[in-house]
């Protein structure tokens, strides 16, 4: 992996950089010695370097057995619970998955949202095929994967019956508390822990993450291989110099003390689409608080660039871009040949595909920089779970270290409940 920020130096000097070297390399080392705010939630950190051959063996054998079974498996769970198993399985697997037959099952999601249309929706589909759930939350009373939760596993006790039902339900919850906890307990389901002192959005390699991705065929070893790779690259980098962790929040902070208060989040590659979006629940659920934080936002191109180019070339300069980069496909097709070249394109003809996507990436980075748009690249060679691990780590530690330069919490998550409280009042929640 790599990270290049020559395209946002007509804003961000090198000399500006130099004076926010000190107090990136102060973050770093706060939250590496974990002495700041939030630090009973630092667990991320050694995680890569501390799982051991037991623990992984113990999710690759419930993975099996799951997928022995099952034609589709259901990840019932919100925002961190969630959106890494899925930025991976989805930055991997095949463009139509649904459609493609492949050993591993269909990996589904509930409790996201509430939406009735989606729940009656998904219902059918478990009508006719067979299936399992993971159910992962820490107290088993989120609103929304409670919700789901409570409708699929009804589902799948009158599918399968309780005593077959309780083999195809695994729960990722708290280690002693909590209603899922308790429940798991009573029935008697395979069960895994969320470590105490990692919080949902740094929770994608614990058994939150890895179980649904090895469910779906994926290396969890070579994922964990890569976050280990990085966070022995970070650490052994205490100076900002050779971090390049250090270097990109500093880059970000001192764009957002110039006024680019969002970051676009961009990439060529719409297998990276939901790596974006577990990017912005990461950095916007850290940072957003105290009325701080950059908000962040994420598009694919060059799709949005017939949507939102418009506005990143000539609206308000508010925003700066990072751009996620995948240097190689992995596969080829070939640009035909056209006699009468109708479309005019046969001077594309020599070009692959893939070559033609970066000079694209290329022409749209110069646009936007010319049009004073800041631009930050990270880049890693192909996708696959060794550089999905190597950028998981990346971010998580680029998003403590940002918070701490902010001087926020960034391992907590205050506002979200005032939603919760006013959406518990209206429904008469005891309590409430």
């Amino acid at each position: 992996m790599d990270i290049n920020y020559n395209d946002a130096l007509f804003a961000v000097t090198e000399e500006n950089l130099q004076k926010h070297a000190p107090h990136a390399e102060a973050a770093f080392q706060t939250a590496v010695q974990k002495t700041g705010r939030g630090n009973d939630f630092l667990g991320w950190i050694d995680l890569p370097a501390e799982i051991s051959e037991n623990d992984i063996n113990e999710v690759e054998k419930c993975a099996a057995a799951l997928a022995g079974k099952s034609q589709v498996v259901v990840v019932i769970g919100i925002g961190g619970s969630y959106l890494g198993a899925r930025a991976v399985i989805e930055a991997l697997q095949h463009s139509f998955r649904p459609m493609v037959a492949e050993k591993a099952p269909t990996i589904l999601y509930a409790g996201n949202s509430m939406s009735e249309d989606y729940l009656h929706d998904l219902l059918d589909v478990l009508d006719q095929k067979d299936y399992s759930l993971i159910v992962i939350s820490k107290s088993g009373t989120t609103t929304e994967p409670a919700l789901a939760f409570r409708i699929l596993k009804e589902h799948c006790e009158k599918k399968y019956g309780v005593d077959e039902a309780r083999t195809r339900i695994v729960a990722v919850t708290d280690k002693a508390r909590g209603a899922l906890k308790t429940l798991a307990t009573q029935e008697g389901y395979p069960t895994f822990v969320i470590p105490d002192d990692v919080g949902g959005r740094y929770s994608v390699l614990t058994p939150v993450g890895l179980l649904p991705i090895a469910v779906a065929g994926f290396s969890i070893r070579k994922l964990l291989e890569g976050a280990k790779a990085m966070r022995q690259l970070l650490l052994s980098a205490p100076k900002f110099a050779d971090n390049p962790a250090m270097q990109y929040a500093a880059v970000r902070y001192e764009l957002y003390n110039q006024g680019c208060k969002v970051e676009l989040m961009t990439s060529f590659e719409p297998k990276l689409y939901f790596f974006i979006e577990w990017f912005k629940q990461l950095f916007g659920e850290s940072e957003g608080k105290e009325h701080k934080g950059i908000f962040p936002a994420g598009a694919i191109f060059s799709t949005d660039l017939h949507s939102l180019g418009q506005y990143i070339q000539e609206g308000t300069r508010q925003l700066f871009e990072t751009v996620l980069t995948v240097e190689n496909a992995h596969h080829k097709v070939a640009i035909p040949f056209d006699e009468q070249n109708t479309d005019g394109l046969n001077y594309l003809q020599q070009r692959s595909i893939n070559e033609i996507n970066h000079i694209a990436q290329q022409g749209t980075c110069l646009a936007h920089v010319d049009g004073k748009v800041a631009n930050l690249k990270v880049s890693i060679p192909e996708i696959n779970e060794h550089y999905l691990g190597e950028m998981i780590y990346f971010f998580e530690m680029s998003c403590a270290i940002s918070g701490y330069m902010l001087d926020v919490n960034p391992f907590d998550q205050p506002g979200v409940e005032a939603y919760k409280k006013n959406m518990f009042k209206l429904l008469g929640k005891p309590g409430f």
